[in-house]
């Protein structure tokens, strides 16, 4: 209940009894002014009057924002998405699930892969993204700025922008994980080191993956951590 000029009333009686109190002190003020205005210009100050009351009527709306491209959203089994196969020697197939191509989102990218028995993820940092990885099965060593710990099925490993990160799987199985990503970029490198699954697989020699780390260095450092 909301009291206005000595009775208690609801918020909509409240509102509408406000709304007829500005009206008339609005017309009382224009009919003051219109008694010595031209009378060419009456007719116009008249028309003004209708369309305040017609707009304080109108219900409020958000401001309209320009028309944006709406995703509709994926619902994906294991092992579907855009999958691919490095052609570096050692690395397994991996799978890009979520990104501007897959799904239409313009910063999340998500994916997929198998790391065998052996092989690792290079140190490497990202510097326009922060990264997630979820150890889904297998068992290796995750390694942030040169911090190391074990990891199995369950772990998650959140990685800052700017933080090197290094993971071997030194298990006897293939350590799955999902990758996350905050912005967009790194799925570029991966699809330039890559070939669509069920393509013939080509090596990149040294020069090709000098040629593909220099493009993407703008997100992607190779190496070990900075001291």
């Amino acid at each position: 209940m909301v009291k206005v000029a000595g009775r208690r009333l609801t918020q909509a009686a409240a509102d509408s009894a406000l709304l007829q109190r500005w009206r008339a002190i609005n017309t009382q003020e224009a009919s003051v002014r219109l008694s010595s205005t031209p009378r060419p210009l009456v007719a116009s100050a008249i028309l003004m009057i209708t369309a305040v009351g017609v707009n304080c009527n109108a219900r409020r709306t958000a401001p309209s924002a320009s028309p944006a491209v709406q995703a509709e959203g994926l619902i994906l089994h294991s092992g579907e998405g855009e999958r691919r196969v490095r052609r570096n020697a050692g690395k397994g197939p991996f799978i890009i699930k979520v990104d501007r191509q897959n799904g239409g989102s313009p910063d999340l990218v998500m994916g997929y892969e198998d790391i065998a028995p052996g092989a690792e993820i290079q140190s490497h940092r990202h510097l326009v993204a922060d990264e997630i990885l979820f150890v889904h099965r297998g068992s290796g060593t995750a390694s942030l700025n040169g911090r190391t710990a074990r990891v199995t099925a369950g772990a998650t490993i959140y990685i800052p922008r700017n933080v090197t990160i290094s993971l071997v799987n030194d298990g006897t199985e293939p350590l799955g994980i999902t990758f996350t990503f905050s912005k967009p970029g790194f799925e570029e490198l991966m699809r330039d080191n890559s070939v669509p699954d069920g393509q013939p697989v080509t090596p990149m020699s040294a020069d090709e993956r000098a040629r593909t780390q220099a493009k993407h260095r703008w997100h992607t450092i190779a190496g070990p951590p900075v001291p």
